[in-house]
């Protein structure tokens, strides 16, 4: 919503996005109301992108008067709160996000638009965009949610086999107890022999393993602990750019420094070391960087990352004494021809004891991903490498504060690194539906790039992994200017007009972070193929409309 903001004498101007606007005079003390201007020279498009009507100016002025008097009672007011919070940006769901929300409530209550549904293609929420969840993690998870089941012969056994040693292992043999702080025991042994079937035999210590609230929760974990210092001392973390906003947000939250390198868009958004060098030496200027961040496979970029670069990362960590920090979530999504997963963990342990006993390494994974996308269980882990112990101990406190991890979430990631074997009931099943959706993926990713490269004005890399493109786009100037008129970012001004126009949610780039005069859109590629053979043919259309108009 586009907000109104006192300044000097009474007047007021848009905050939300920048842009000012003389509007007469108000109440002295006023802070803010969610309401357009009526004075804007843009304010029917404000109202528009708003979906507020206005109201009459008297009786603006006297609830703003309201509002003003009764938050001088309060003590946590948007002065008292914590400033680190509004410094806090989300972009993936952020302003246009909550604008297609209205426009979804505005098309229910029969409002014409020159669409009929919002298509959105904004977060990597797989099964909200149509995936289908796999049978045998929904059978184990219904079983030990309702374990009168288990008496059921519409379950296998094998099914049946893992709700049982799941919830032995819980609290009277429930899902509804709490666990051990650091996850349920037999679960992160599961994790641990996981990873080390992954990494060819490279040893996993199950004490090393924390299960966490998704991917997420062990990455905000790790950030308090790295996180300290004042001034030229205070922690600074190195992260990609393009990001995943939670790096950002968390350190937004956390106070500490963010410390951004580029990745190369010009050779398929890969990690350089030059730039890791130019930007570890500009940040330790005015910080104490700690931390090295990797996205691999990437978001919302879709690289992957290859093993030579791997290999420069840890090399480059070491030599810095810098903590690594590898975001491996997509590390099933890989298509591209050529391109192959591999984990810092065992890249880390084939380089040597030189290596492998000294460079510092936490490593996370989720549910919510990959074949799986069960995003609502907030499933995962972490594995901490080569952690001082009483760091360690410092870590097992700060998860046992929060209790634990959910238990359902707990369970189904235990289903993830115990997937049904050769031999099981459940197998045929559990790989036929598991190749059938990373196979839809590829082919989704790959039609992807090839659509939105037929564009003129728009440039897309290949999607080698993840679950998104985040393709180049060319804006003429005059839409730059009208963009910076409004106040917006011009790649925010493109996806909003996109919105309003098509009913497509897209995420700009300026919300992960590009370099300065470049623009982009990230977009998932989950809809069903129908669906996103429609979405690629109406933000082509309108890419081409949007560039007529403004050339």
């Amino acid at each position: 919503l586009s907000v109104l903001r006192v300044i000097t004498r009474g007047k007021y101007r848009f905050f939300g996005n920048g842009a000012q606007y003389p509007a007469g005079h108000l109440t002295s003390g006023v802070r803010s109301v969610t309401i357009p201007s009526p004075l804007s020279p843009f304010s029917s498009q404000r109202r528009a992108l708003s979906g507020v009507s206005e109201p009459p100016r008297g009786l603006v002025q006297e609830k703003m008067t309201e509002n003003a008097a009764f938050s001088q009672n309060k003590v946590l007011t948007i002065d008292t709160m914590n400033p680190n919070v509004k410094k806090m940006e989300y972009a993936v769901r952020g302003p246009i996000v909550q604008r297609a929300m209205q426009i979804e409530k505005e098309l229910r209550e029969g409002v014409k638009k020159p669409f009929t549904e919002v298509i959105k293609a904004n977060i990597g929420d797989a099964h909200a965009m149509g995936q289908q969840p796999i049978t045998f993690f929904r059978q184990v998870l219904a079983l030990c949610s309702y374990p009168e089941l288990l008496n059921d012969n519409m379950f296998p056994e094998d099914a049946k086999s893992r709700a049982r040693r799941i919830l032995q292992a819980c609290g009277g043999n429930s899902l509804g107890a709490y666990s051990a702080s650091q996850g349920i025991d037999c679960v992160r042994q599961d994790v641990a022999r996981y990873i080390e079937r992954r990494d060819g035999g490279v040893p996993c210590d199950p004490d090393n393993v924390y299960l966490t609230t998704g991917a997420s929760n062990g990455i905000v974990t790790m950030l308090q602990l790295l996180v300290c210092g004042e001034g030229a001392s205070k922690t600074g973390v190195m992260i990609s750019i393009p990001q995943y906003p939670l790096y950002s947000a968390a350190l937004a939250e956390l106070g500490a420094v963010q410390v951004n390198y580029y990745l190369n868009e010009d050779k398929c958004w890969s990690m350089d070391l030059s730039e890791l060098e130019r930007s570890l030496a500009e940040a330790r200027k005015h910080c104490n960087p700690k931390a090295l961040c990797v996205i691999n496979p990437g978001n919302p970029t879709g690289q992957v990352q290859s093993r030579q670069c791997i290999e420069d990362v840890i090399r480059f960590a070491a030599k810095e004494h810098l903590f690594l920090m590898a975001d491996e979530v997509y590390q099933d999504n890989v298509y591209a021809e050529g391109c192959q997963f591999h984990s810092f963990k065992k890249v880390l342990f084939e380089l040597g004891p030189q290596y492998s006993n000294t460079v510092e390494l936490a490593s996370f994974h989720s549910t919510s991903k990959c074949y799986m996308g069960e995003c609502g269980f907030r499933g995962g882990y972490m594995e901490v490498i080569n952690m001082d112990p009483e760091v360690k101990a410092q870590l097992t406190k700060l998860v046992s504060i929060r209790l634990c991890a959910p238990v359902p979430g707990q369970a189904l990631m235990d289903l993830v690194v115990n997937s049904p074997q050769p031999g099981e009931p459940s197998y045929t099943t559990f790989m036929k539906e598991r190749t059938a959706t990373l196979s839809l993926l590829a082919e989704k990713a790959k039609l992807t790039e090839e659509i939105l490269n037929t564009v003129p004005g728009i440039t897309c890399n290949p999607v080698q992994g993840a679950m998104y493109s985040f393709p180049n786009i060319s804006l003429p100037q005059k839409a730059i200017k009208e963009a910076k008129a409004l106040g917006q970012v011009p790649d925010m001004f493109y996806c909003m007009k996109m919105l309003e126009e098509t009913g497509i949610c897209l995420v700009p780039g300026s919300g992960f972070g590009q370099k300065d005069g470049t623009y982009h859109f990230r977009m998932t590629i989950l809809p069903p193929t129908d669906k996103l053979k429609i979405l690629l043919a109406k933000v082509k259309e309108f890419h081409l409309r949007f560039t007529q108009q403004y050339s």
